[in-house]
């Protein structure tokens, strides 16, 4: 009987190939042999020695052998031809590495300064075609049958390589040339290829070679902390998105921080990596596969764990019938990158992965905040996010105007709205006017005893949180089952238990009317206005305890070091949740910065990045006492520490009473 399986039967295949390490670094010094090139002629050879060991290949000299044993075959590698280069690189580029073959030392080292974090000696240009050519048989062996998946490790690494340039350790930009040649020699079995990019850095090279072209869905996820991480452009953005027919082929998953590991990988292939793929549904998957995010690899300064790695290949398993081809770029802890490839490669033998080490370890909040704001600009691309997002059956696409309110009404207006009818009917508050100012009147409210009350109470908010439900088929909110959460009453009615005047600040998050509109500045606009034109001048006020409120906090913080308060406020009350912490810049005298940290006591999420991995970190004075809370969420600090704060301005003004 004719077994009906055509995937099981098959090895893996294995592209390795010794002579890839005779591209290396001219050492100028002593001590560059101490502490060698990061990458490293070794790395490649760690990789297949770890493989031996551990029994997926059997090469007991470590000598790159054809004959490798029962799980993996040898897929032989051969340099990539001109014409398979020029698919991606112009001749220019091909002949300027070209030349290096020929060079004396001191040209060689010439080339080495001149280059983007490149080096060269007289065997690179036959190296780099090995390694290209490498990434292309792996790729060619899957389309062609003779193996089930494969894994490439090749060197030098490619993913920085643009068409133009050579840069990042990388020469030839070998997935994009393998992605070319297998979309050109395979028109009929190969019409669209997924890359997964996992290494820790951008792939600026293999992005650009494929930004205008809707067959080949390219998704990178890296470090990138607002472009200041290599390759340190703003091309690895979450808004680079593909131009013409590749406009939104292009997904980059940028992390802002470092120490990322595993829930935040986990995180960002179940959410968006994997609906993506299966939706593009492509012929074939290659992985750009650097292991420089690995745990211990001091580059990359990031967790991902080996089991990790392994999960991800398992699930990329699934796509195009199991076609996967993974790609060596870069790593550079020799342990680590062996540790990982050993992962990857047990799995795409038909090994499960092995336990996740925390699996119910929770993402950082910067990352679960990009994730959803890649699904909210993708969802405008494809259809797994619509639901996740907003209602998929809106209609409406053209920007936010006057015109659009006459049917739609924003939340948080309506929510102020709200806010204003208690304030003035339970609090007896009225507007107190700003003069010169564009924002809504409403804006400031004040208790009618301010100008007779000793003690102001000034409490400085965004719009409260939302709590709600979404309705899983419409992707709309249901509004029976949504709270906004307004932690400023339990506050107002402690002040007024008290026979303090109150003050509140609203900040808006967002004014639809105005493009660049930003809460942070407007904070410190209003209050500055308010101190200038208002407080200065109110007879009796002689203690002021300000409270801030997320974003609108940072305002306090400008102009507690812009204007001299320290007679009449006494104590700062921020309530930061996840938002950056504000250091005080003292504009007025230095000694400002030791008064803020004595007067002032900030409560941060219990995940705030303010605190490191590991609670490695601590915030510096310059940013006001901050105290780690149990929870995270602004409503839910505010529950938590309630009594503190009240407790701390009370001492603050000196007013405790016995019971």
């Amino acid at each position: 009987m004719m077994s009906s399986l055509s995937y099981t039967p098959l090895k893996t295949g294995l592209c390795y190939d010794v002579r890839m390490r005779y591209h290396a670094k001219i050492y100028t010094s002593y001590y560059e042999y101490i502490d060698p090139h990061p990458e490293d002629p070794r790395r490649i050879y760690r990789i297949y020695k770890i493989l031996a060991e551990n029994g997926l290949i059997r090469d007991p000299a470590l000598s790159g052998i054809d004959d490798i044993g029962d799980l993996m075959c040898k897929i032989p590698v051969r340099e990539a031809t001109s014409e398979e280069i020029l698919e991606v690189h112009p001749k220019e580029q091909l002949e300027y590495l070209e030349k290096t073959q020929y060079l004396n030392r001191d040209e060689l080292l010439s080339k080495t300064e001149l280059g983007d974090s490149v080096y060269f000696n007289n065997d690179s240009y036959f190296s780099a075609k090995l390694s290209c050519g490498g990434a292309i048989e792996a790729c060619k062996a899957i389309v062609d049958g003779k193996v089930k998946n494969s894994l490439a490790i090749v060197r030098p690494p490619g993913h920085h390589s643009e068409p133009e340039v050579a840069g990042g350790f990388c020469l030839f930009s070998n997935v994009a040339v393998a992605t070319k040649n297998i979309l050109k020699n395979y028109p009929d079995k190969v019409k669209k290829v997924m890359i997964v990019d996992w290494d820790i850095h951008h792939g600026n090279g293999t992005q650009k070679a494929f930004y205008n072209d809707d067959r080949v869905l390219y998704v990178s996820l890296h470090r990138f902390e607002l472009g200041k991480y290599y390759p340190g452009t703003i091309h690895g953005q979450y808004d680079q998105v593909g131009e013409g027919k590749g406009e939104g082929f292009n997904c980059n998953i940028p992390w802002s921080v470092g120490g990322i590991g595993d829930a935040e990988y986990i995180w960002a292939f179940e959410q968006i990596v994997m609906p993506m793929g299966r939706e593009f549904r492509p012929d074939l998957v290659i992985v750009s596969s650097g292991f420089d995010a690995a745990d211990g690899d001091t580059i990359g300064k990031c967790h991902v764990t080996p089991s990790c790695y392994g999960h991800m290949t398992h699930m990329l398993k699934s796509l195009a019938n199991g076609k996967l081809c993974v790609v060596l770029e870069g790593g550079y802890n020799l342990d680590a990158i062996a540790r990982s490839a050993l992962a990857v490669a047990k799995v795409l033998i038909g090994e499960p992965p092995d336990e996740l080490p925390a699996p119910d370890k929770d993402p950082k909040p910067e990352a679960i905040e990009m994730i959803d704001r890649v699904i909210d600009l993708k969802s405008k691309y494809w259809k797994c996010f619509k639901r996740q997002i907003t209602n998929s059956n809106c209609e409406y696409k053209g920007p936010i105007s006057e015109s659009f309110f006459a049917k739609k009404f924003p939340i948080q207006d309506a929510i102020r709205a709200q806010q204003i009818q208690y304030l003035t009917n339970d609090y007896n508050m009225v507007p107190l006017p700003l003069m010169n100012s564009n924002l809504p009147e409403d804006t400031v409210m004040c208790s009618t005893d301010i100008l007779q009350s000793n003690v102001a109470i000034i409490y400085v908010h965004d719009t409260p949180e939302i709590w709600s439900k979404r309705d899983a088929i419409a992707g709309v909110i249901d509004s029976s089952a949504s709270l906004y959460m307004d932690a400023s009453l339990q506050f107002y009615d402690w002040a007024l238990d008290r026979g303090y005047g109150i003050i509140d600040v609203n900040i808006p998050q967002t004014l639809y009317e105005q493009d660049n509109y930003s809460a942070s500045l407007t904070a410190q606009e209003v209050l500055i206005k308010l101190w200038d034109n208002n407080l200065k001048y109110f007879p009796n006020v002689n203690k002021i305890a300000y409270i801030g409120v997320g974003e609108a906090y940072s305002g306090l913080v400008h102009l507690l070091g812009h204007r001299d308060t320290r007679s009449v406020v006494k104590s700062v009350i921020g309530f930061v949740g996840k938002k950056p912490l504000k250091a005080l810049v003292p504009l007025v005298e230095e000694s400002l910065a030791d008064w803020y940290f004595k007067t002032s006591l900030l409560f941060a999420d219990k995940n705030h990045s303010c605190w490191g991995e590991n609670d490695s970190k601590k915030p510096r004075k310059r940013y006001g006492r901050v105290l780690r809370c149990d929870s995270d969420g602004i409503f839910s600090l505010i529950e938590e520490r309630f009594e503190e704060a009240t407790d701390f301005i009370i001492d603050s003004l000196d007013e405790w009473t016995e019971e």
